[in-house]
């Protein structure tokens, strides 16, 4: 995939690992859009890079959703690539969690419902386009699960799945469908502080951009490539060694 001359939507793309691709589309030389919850942190990204284009948009919203979608393409009509980005980890024992399901189904409505619902508005868009692709950001526990982030876990899983199914439905179209797949990388995902062990956020992303640009379609980094090409033996034991942490 050509990192030059496209224009980008980036769901959750003001901090973290979506504000790391946005850096390097634009470094490329496309035009980039981000969206996210909080004015504040757009804000923040915008006089990093200020070509930068903005919108505060909450995607577990279904209506949100939809007048991003509708904004994006009236302004942006050379949309051309969608990257499902936006996600929240909620961690602690699914036995022992005692919030509101309103309050747990905000993760299953971000990290699943969000990226198949924009996929399917933008799909007829990106259709009309020359090249165009669709990059969904999983995670090595969609592969090796943990019980720390079990239901984070299980939606990684379902976005592994919709984006392998999303490859070959749209095979026969000029749309590219493209999966992330993060190891722990130091971002705030989940609470301040809880991933300063994992990988370097540029670090991370310089890897993942420069094999897609190569046309992989599915990557990892690390621990998670490793859990993306293991076996079930080595899953199960991977599994396994995890649900001890």
């Amino acid at each position: 995939m050509n990192l030059a001359g496209n224009t980008v939507l980036i769901t959750g793309g003001a901090t973290g690992i979506g504000l790391a691709i946005a850096e390097r589309f634009l470094k490329a030389g496309s035009d980039v859009i981000i969206c996210g919850r909080r004015e504040d942190k757009l804000q923040e990204a915008k006089q990093k890079h200020a070509s930068l284009h903005t919108r505060v948009c909450d995607v577990a919203d279904e209506s949100d959703r939809v007048a991003l979608f509708e904004w994006v393409t009236k302004e942006f009509p050379k949309l051309n690539v969608l990257v499902n980005n936006a996600g929240i980890q909620r961690r602690g024992s699914f036995m022992e969690d005692e919030e509101p399901w309103s309050v747990r189904r905000q993760e299953i409505a971000i990290n699943v419902e969000a990226p198949l619902h924009l996929s399917a508005l933008f799909i007829p868009h990106l259709q009309q386009q020359v090249t165009a692709a669709i990059m969904n950001v999983s995670s090595g526990l969609a592969f090796t699960p943990g019980t720390f982030a079990l239901v984070y876990s299980a939606t990684k899983a379902a976005i592994h799945s919709f984006s392998m199914t999303l490859r070959y439905e749209l095979a026969s179209t000029s749309i590219k469908v493209i999966e992330i797949a993060p190891p722990a990388v130091d971002t705030d995902l989940g609470g301040a502080g809880i991933h300063t062990m994992g990988v370097p956020v540029d670090e991370f992303a310089d890897s993942i951009m420069q094999r897609i640009e190569a046309g992989e379609l599915e990557v990892g980094y690390g621990r998670s490539e490793k859990a993306r090409l293991a076996s079930r033996e080595e899953i199960d034991q991977m599994v396994k060694m995890m649900s001890t942490l």
